[in-house]
This record gives structure tokens, C-alpha cells and sequence, in this order.
């Protein structure tokens, strides 16, 4: 077995990277920390996960087989918050429950379209 930090690195094509920062900066406080010509990466808070967006029409916005990524909350009370940041971004509520009581989830289309997943565990 790999000794790893798990998952800590997505990398996503998008139509406009500036447009995907703002999006992801807004709701889930992301912060750039480099950028090309082609891409912007970005640290998430309170981790050392990578979310990178690389400019290109072929292709953004479609999952080709992942259907979703998430992001988990740190108190459940935080799902509507998270809600009303989607949609003040740009982005569009799918769906939204609990898994069981007390345990809520929201799931999202970015500007893109792909599908992101807000819960609580």
C-alpha cells in the first residue's frame, strides 16, 4: 500500500477559470495560489486539498463518469447558508434532503454544470 494524504487534488475543465474562482471562492472560500494562462490553482480552507481550473470548451462541465464531488460542512446548520451562497454565485440547487435527520445535504451545479455535493457528516 501507497502511504498517502488521500484525496487532495481536483483538477476540473472549465470555460472561464476566473469565472470558476470567483464561483468556488464565494461558496466555499477557496484561495488561488497560482495561475498560467491555461489554469488557476487554488487551496481550500481548513485542508491542503487542490482545486484547479483549466481553461477548455471540449469537455467542461461534463463529469465523463464521476458523478459528483463534494465538500463536507462543519455544522449542519450551515446548509441553508451554503444554499443562498450558491445561489447568489451563479451556480443551481439540484437537490437538497437529509440522510438521515440531523445529517443534511445539498447537492449543486456549478457554472459549468458539473454536480457538487454540500453535506454534513
Amino acid at each position: 500500500m501507497v502511504s498517502t494524504h488521500g484525496l487532495t487534488h481536483i483538477n476540473l475543465t472549465v470555460r472561464d477559470p476566473d469565472r470558476s474562482l470567483l464561483f468556488y471562492s464565494h461558496v466555499f472560500g477557496v484561495q488561488e495560489y497560482f495561475r498560467d494562462e491555461n489554469a488557476i490553482h487554488c487551496k481550500t480552507p481548513g485542508a491542503h486539498d487542490v482545486l484547479t481550473f483549466t481553461r477548455g470548451d471540449e469537455g467542461a462541465g461534463q463529469s465523463a463518469g464521476v458523478i459528483h464531488f463534494g465538500f463536507r460542512l462543519l455544522a449542519p446548520e450551515d446548509i441553508d447558508a451554503a444554499a443562498l451562497d450558491v445561489e447568489r454565485a451563479g451556480g443551481t440547487i439540484l437537490r437538497r434532503g437529509e440522510f438521515s435527520p440531523g445529517y443534511p445535504y445539498l447537492y449543486i451545479a456549478d457554472p459549468d454544470g458539473y454536480e457538487v455535493e454540500i453535506w454534513y457528516e
